[in-house]
């Protein structure tokens, strides 16, 4: 068996960031920018009023001077003319700041009658004009590596940035295996359950940016199995769930290798989720998970999560521990890193009570994964301890 950190590295050495292609402006919140873009136009691209008001002459602005409106600058329709010694444009937020003029009295601030406007409020130091600009310039960039927010949305479409260069979305296919299995919606036989590992991990691995595809239950049979991975043909990364242990329905090592799968490990020094297996099927990166629910997605969390990232490009590929206080004491720790399903809040974190590898119902609990080192002694109330966010 392999350590933890040995297999991520043993599996990031199967995939590589892949290649990027260029999207609509509006279809690129959620995917990963592959390359830097830059901004096209200053913004904004004049001096621009930040209130609605009257653009004069700052040397002017006092309590009680008098101007003669002369004019007036909206969003879109500037004033062509200039402002000179006591005159004034009437203008409205967004609209260019007229020649001449550099200062906005805000219209609160003003009486007017007629063509008339008198200073009714002495006017802060405050110009309430936005220079050219202010917000970015030309050739402003944003950089790469990055997944793209609502934020970085808005800002591309200021820059006028109508297409976007995102990376490919890693392919990723999803095969269960066993006799046991059906899927969500049919009825299940008395001896069996329902396939529910591939629908929790397309979930994770699409909520990371991944395209999943979710393939026929694939049965014991070597025929049943050997069909399934040619409906995996195309994907990047192919993930099994079950067939992966040593019993004599767990077929997959054996199809797989007769398929001409190179092996880079199987088992790790982990629990849950010990018998894992990994590879190379021709073009595409080849993962064996366990078949328990939560294995399945402890090691999804741990292993296919950080692989999608490599393969978007992105830097951070592996969440970063974090601290907490223990609120219960833990017993002594095996030989094996140990994953404890955990809920963590503002006091601290517990593990929860029953870690069966079974128990959806305790992982869909759980916030966090409570990390205990191999051997790790016993723990108790107060003590500081690593965990992941989930």
């Amino acid at each position: 068996m392999i350590t933890v950190e040995d297999a991520r590295a043993l599996l990031f050495d199967l995939v590589a960031p892949l290649p990027f292609e260029h999207v609509p402006l509006a279809q690129s919140a959620g995917r990963v920018l592959a390359q830097d873009v830059a901004a096209t136009r200053d913004q904004p691209p004049f001096a621009a009023s930040s209130m609605d008001g009257y653009a004069v002459q700052a040397t002017e602005v006092e309590r009680h001077a008098m101007f003669k409106v002369i004019g007036e600058a909206v969003a879109g329709q500037r004033f062509e003319g200039a402002v000179g010694p006591g005159q004034a444009v009437r203008i409205f937020t967004g609209a260019p700041v007229p020649e001449g003029a550099d200062f906005i009295i805000i219209q609160e601030d003003v009486d007017r009658r007629g063509d008339l406007i008198t200073v009714s409020d002495t006017p802060g130091p405050k110009t309430n004009i936005r220079p050219a600009g202010v917000d970015f310039t030309k050739g402003t960039t944003i950089t790469a590596p990055r997944l793209i927010r609502a934020e970085d949305v808005a800002l591309m479409a200021a820059m006028n940035i109508p297409k976007v260069p995102v990376a490919q979305k890693p392919e990723v296919a999803l095969i269960s295996t066993g006799n046991e299995l059906v899927m969500p919606g049919e009825t299940p036989g008395p001896d069996q359950i329902i396939a529910s590992n591939t629908f929790g991990l397309k979930a994770m691995l699409e909520g990371l940016g991944a395209h999943v595809r979710v393939l026929p239950i694939a049965q014991d049979t070597v025929s049943s199995l050997e069909t399934a991975f040619d409906l995996a043909k195309g994907a990047d990364l192919i993930v099994t769930i079950g067939g992966a242990s040593v019993g004599d329905y767990d077929l997959v090592s054996d199809v797989s290798h007769s398929l001409g799968m190179e092996r880079s490990f199987y088992k790790v020094r982990m629990r849950p989720g010990k018998p894992l297996m990994a590879g190379r099927m021709g073009d595409a990166a080849m993962v064996g998970l366990p078949g328990n629910p939560v294995s399945a997605m402890v090691c999804g969390y741990l292993f296919l999560a950080p692989m999608v990232r490599r393969m978007l490009g992105l830097d951070q590929t592996v969440a970063s521990f974090q601290q907490a206080t223990l609120l219960d004491p833990l017993d002594a720790n095996g030989p094996r890193q140990h994953y404890m399903r955990a809920i963590v809040d503002q006091n601290g974190i517990r593990a929860c009570a029953d870690q069966d590898s079974s128990l959806l119902s305790v992982l869909a609990q759980a916030n966090a994964l409570l990390v205990r080192p191999p051997q790790d002694p016993a723990q108790q109330i107060g003590d500081t301890v690593l965990y992941l966010p989930l």
